[in-house]
């Protein structure tokens, strides 16, 4: 172990040597705190002017990865949505290329690679952009899961810049009910029937193929993602992100669906943010605020003890997690991956394990029975589960 841990550290120094300082003793954790942080934010640059880069981009995954349980449980950092795009996205529209993924027993120390935390989100900023004004570009470092939440309004305001760069929006019906419809962006193919749309205190951004359906309320920052449908008199406030080919309804405020789920009746979901190919039941609501207005607890699953957020927290849920109808899930709630919950409790316990079988019975969801259930989810959606993320479910459900 001892050995391990000297081999990662060394690999960790030489890959960073000459683009920062060497991280902290005890290994790496990119925060703002630390010297390659500082590091890399002075040498920013290299990632930006493409005719200057004389090396390829890595995305690293460091510490991150674990401080974001449950939703790096079975993805990348890189591949969490905030704002309207992924992490991975940004760079993409940002630079005009792809970024390959690498951990750092990955890395080739004889490349000279330029390595980017996959917990670095950038902000806006140029190809031509001089060295100064990268400096000064705005950006955030994602290290906690309810960070997601705290940064989506920032992070709406910057995808959508990227995103309508350029590009004219499709004409909003008249029968729309629109306020500071220049800040409103509607693709081809989405259907907007008689909804009001207010982007008076920060843009919407309505994705191809999606519906917004009659007397539904959205008050920007928002996005509705591809394919997704906001059901008849939704309320849904900023800032809130509807990845792609959710349902959703009831009342939503400053949340984020990572894609494929559904919320599709009444009850409210705040402060939260919701996996891929989860199902709230009708009247499904959380708490994201104390009655003592005080610091909410979530469960910190790496050091296995509760640790402090802010003071607005409502759910986290893993992918292909469900709750049954009227379901109350306390304030910073964390639920692991494929959990079926139901309970009779007034409110559930903030920490529901991945592959449990009700919020408070000790049972365990069978991994065949999950397995079939989720491809019978998935079929509604006229989607899949393809062979390499049953191998992880798998591999999750044995390390239980």
């Amino acid at each position: 172990m001892i050995n391990s841990k000297r081999n990662t550290r060394r690999k960790i120094n030489s890959a960073y040597a000459r683009n920062a300082n060497p991280p902290q003793k005890g290994g790496f954790v990119f925060s703002t705190g630390n010297l390659f942080y500082r590091s890399f934010i002075k040498n920013i640059d290299l990632l930006i002017n493409t005719n200057r880069m004389r090396s390829p981009l890595v995305l690293l995954e460091n510490e991150s990865q674990f401080n974001l349980y449950p939703f790096t449980l079975n993805r990348s950092v890189t591949d969490l949505r905030i704002g309207i795009l992924s992490i991975r996205e940004k760079w993409k529209l940002l630079l005009g290329i792809n970024l390959s993924l690498q951990t750092i027993d990955q890395i080739n120390e004889a490349q000279q690679n330029i390595l980017i935390p996959a917990n670095f989100i950038p902000g806006l900023f140029s190809t031509t952009a001089t060295e100064e004004e990268i400096k000064r570009s705005d950006h955030r470092i994602l290290e906690q899961p309810w960070e997601l939440t705290e940064f989506n309004d920032w992070a709406l305001r910057n995808d959508f810049s990227l995103l309508t760069r350029g590009r004219n929006s499709e004409p909003i019906p008249g029968h729309v009910k629109t306020t500071n419809p220049g800040q409103i962006f509607v693709e081809k193919g989405a259907i907007l029937e008689n909804c009001f749309i207010h982007a008076g205190e920060g843009p919407v951004y309505i994705a191809k193929n999606a519906v917004v359906m009659d007397g539904a309320m959205l008050r920007g920052p928002v996005s509705v993602g591809e394919g997704s449908v906001v059901k008849m008199g939704a309320a849904i406030y900023g800032a809130t992100t509807i990845g792609p080919y959710c349902t959703v309804g009831g009342e939503i405020k400053n949340s984020i669906f990572l894609g494929y789920s559904n919320k599709a009746h009444h009850g409210y979901i705040g402060d939260s943010v919701i996996g891929e190919w989860c199902n709230l039941g009708a009247g499904t609501s959380c708490s994201n605020l104390k009655n003592t207005g005080g610091k909410i607890k979530v469960w910190d699953m790496k050091n296995q003890k509760f640790k402090t957020a802010g003071n607005k927290c409502g759910l986290f849920m893993g992918d292909f997690s469900k709750s049954a109808i009227n379901t109350s899930f306390n304030s910073g709630t964390v639920t692991g991956i494929c959990a079926n919950i139901f309970d009779g409790a007034a409110l559930t316990p903030k920490f529901i394990p991945s592959f449990s079988w009700g919020a408070q019975t000790g049972q365990s969801y069978t991994l065949e029975k999950a397995l079939i259930e989720i491809e019978t989810w998935m079929k509604f959606k006229n989607c899949i589960l393809q062979e390499e993320k049953k191998q992880i479910l798998e591999k999750i459900y044995k390390a239980l």
